[in-house]
């Protein structure tokens, strides 16, 4: 497996627990290459490796694996999302309970790129909402081919208690200001990610651990491709996107964020993905 990292100015590769500098490249130009895997391998040389000392020193300066790409987003796509959604919006059960079921999956327009928040960034909750929680996702990143090129974590913020009222609020629920985090790298694998993954959630108040929950990539209903077929449909990206693809972790309804907590969610082969909670 290979992680890509981007930096203010420029972008790391890690294998193997070594770590090589991507020189005079933008980031939509690297996620773009053709047969991406490949194309990295090649740059994996000795002139281009840095030592310890500096990968330590740039670990903090890693910013969301994004330049020019939108964020699109997948609901319903797990069992327990299906049931969250029913729990929050007496009036909307059928609807949610119908698209779990359809063919054509929910998809929604989730933010633009500056807008997103990078692994240690704040994210935010609305304040004219009761009711907020994170939703911790496997994205995958989608190439300006139409091909699911890389994986990264994805925390999709919702106000519950805002699209619970009305189903058609659904936009100011889920897009607003540092509403998406996505890190800290994309992964980019020879093959397609292990349905076997797990996808972790923590949230920590004062120090304390005040939920966990965890879920694994085989508990989706729908299939990767299918998502990114369905979302290419009526959709074309010069530089690609990125596509959240649901969640199976939900805290429960008598949990909501405040101010000061902080999000980790974590995903094998990809690394943690932590934010603290800021109201907006």
């Amino acid at each position: 497996m290979i992680r890509l990292y981007k930096l203010s100015s420029d972008i790391i590769i890690e294998k193997n627990n070594e770590h090589f500098l991507i020189k005079h490249k933008t980031w939509d130009e690297v996620v773009n290459t053709s047969e991406l895997y490949s194309w990295l391998e090649t740059l994996i040389v000795k002139d281009l490796q840095i030592d310890p000392l500096t990968w330590a020193s740039n670990k903090n300066k890693i910013e969301a694996p994004i330049q020019s790409q939108e964020v699109w987003a997948s609901g319903v796509t797990y069992l327990r999302s299906r049931d969250a959604r029913m729990e929050e919006s007496e009036h909307a059960k059928s609807a949610y309970d119908l698209v779990y079921e359809a063919d054509r999956p929910e998809l929604f327009f989730k933010s633009l790129p500056h807008r997103v928040a990078g692994h240690h960034q704040k994210v935010n909750i609305r304040r004219d909402s009761t009711w907020n929680v994170p939703e911790p996702e496997l994205t995958i990143f989608i190439n300006s081919s139409g091909q699911i090129a890389g994986y990264t974590c994805g925390n999709d913020m919702s106000s519950r208690s805002i699209e619970g009222e009305n189903t058609l609020y659904l936009p100011q629920a889920k897009t607003y200001e540092r509403s998406a985090a996505l890190g800290p790298c994309l992964l980019v694998l020879n093959h397609p990610i292990d349905s076997s993954t797990t996808i972790d959630l923590k949230i920590f108040r004062e120090n304390a651990c005040v939920f966990q929950g965890q879920t694994r990539v085989n508990a989706m209903k729908r299939k990767l491709e299918d998502l990114k077929d369905y979302l290419l449909r009526g959709l074309k990206f010069e530089y690609g996107c990125y596509l959240m693809t649901g969640t199976g972790v939900v805290p429960p309804t008598t949990f909501t964020l405040n101010g000061g907590d902080v999000v980790e969610i974590s995903i094998d082969g990809i690394g943690i993905l932590e934010n603290e909670v800021a109201w907006f």
